[in-house]
Order: structure tokens, then C-alpha cells, then sequence
């Protein structure tokens, strides 16, 4: 029996990108769209094409993620050498004269620590310091609260803001 669909097929289906269709390959190897549906169920053309888009996804983030510890291996050597300038300069300048080597000292510590994940600076808040602050403002509004108005029984306050009776009134001042 001769096999009128090449062994190619695939790789041509594969190749149309975008534009892909049984029809297309069809049409290029002159055969029914039929043959290449059966042919495609026959050799799992979708699963295959699924594999291979998600290798090449794969391989394309991990090229990704080796550039970027590139670039971070790049810019920590340099971050280095700046703090040891930074460092030689401070050791030999007057203090009222080495503010540019503790800005250059500052600025690439911080860099450093973000590139290495860390904060840049203190933006961490302790449990014990939102405890304090949560219960300093309960308290004052609790302070508040609990001052009870002349007759106040408990119940809703009586409102007496005659701007709010007006305007529920329709009269405007």
C-alpha cells in the first residue's frame, strides 16, 4: 500500500503556527482533510503539540531565570567592588569630606539587599507594635464611646443637628 500523507506531515502541521489547520495540511499534500484528521488521531498530533509547546515554554523560562541570575551575579560583583571603593574612601578622607563615599556605601548595600531579596529597609512591623497601636486606638475610641450624653439611656442618641433636619426638609440655607 503506498502512503500518499509523508511522514513530514506533522512537522509541517507543527510549522503553520498560528495559521494551523488540518485543511491546510490537506491541501499541501493534495489528499482529503478525512485522511489527515485520521492520521493526526492515529499519531496524537494534539498531544504532541502540547508536549513540544510545553517543553519549548519550559526551556524558554529556564533561558529566562539563567539570565536573570546572570544579571544578578553581574550587578552584585559590581555592587561589591563600589562598597570596597566606598569602604578605601572613608578610611582615608576627612569625615566632613566622605559623604559621597557613605551615599555610594548606602546606595549599593541597598541595592544589594534587594537583589538578594532582603528589604531595602525597615518596613517590617512587629506583632507586638500593632497589638500596641490596635489596642491605643480601641481604647480612645472606647474613651469616646463610653461618655454617656445627658439622659442617654444606652439607646440610639437623639440627633439635634438642625443642618441634617433642614435639608431632609427640602429646605436649603
Amino acid at each position: 500500500m503506498t502512503r500518499r500523507i509523508p511522514a513530514g506531515a506533522f512537522d509541517f502541521y507543527f510549522a503553520l503556527g498560528a495559521d494551523r489547520s488540518y485543511q491546510s495540511v490537506a491541501d499541501k499534500f493534495g489528499v482529503s482533510k478525512t485522511a489527515i484528521v485520521n492520521l493526526a488521531s492515529k499519531e496524537d498530533w494534539r498531544g504532541r503539540l502540547l508536549k513540544v509547546e510545553r517543553d519549548a515554554h519550559q526551556r524558554s523560562e529556564q533561558r529566562a531565570v539563567e539570565s536573570l541570575d546572570a544579571m544578578n551575579s553581574r550587578h552584585l560583583k559590581t555592587l561589591q567592588v563600589i562598597q570596597g571603593k566606598a569602604l578605601e574612601a572613608l578610611k582615608v578622607m576627612q569625615l566632613d569630606s566622605a559623604i559621597d563615599a557613605v551615599r555610594a556605601l548606602e546606595l549599593s548595600i541597598r541595592q544589594e539587599r534587594i537583589i538578594r531579596g532582603e528589604p531595602s529597609e525597615r518596613t517590617a512591623v512587629s506583632v507586638e507594635e500593632t497589638i500596641r497601636n490596635q489596642w491605643e486606638r480601641w481604647m480612645t475610641d472606647d474613651e469616646v464611646d463610653a461618655e454617656p450624653d445627658q439622659g442617654d439611656s444606652g439607646g440610639p442618641t437623639e440627633d439635634t443637628n438642625d443642618e441634617e433636619d433642614d435639608l431632609e426638609g427640602g429646605v436649603v440655607s
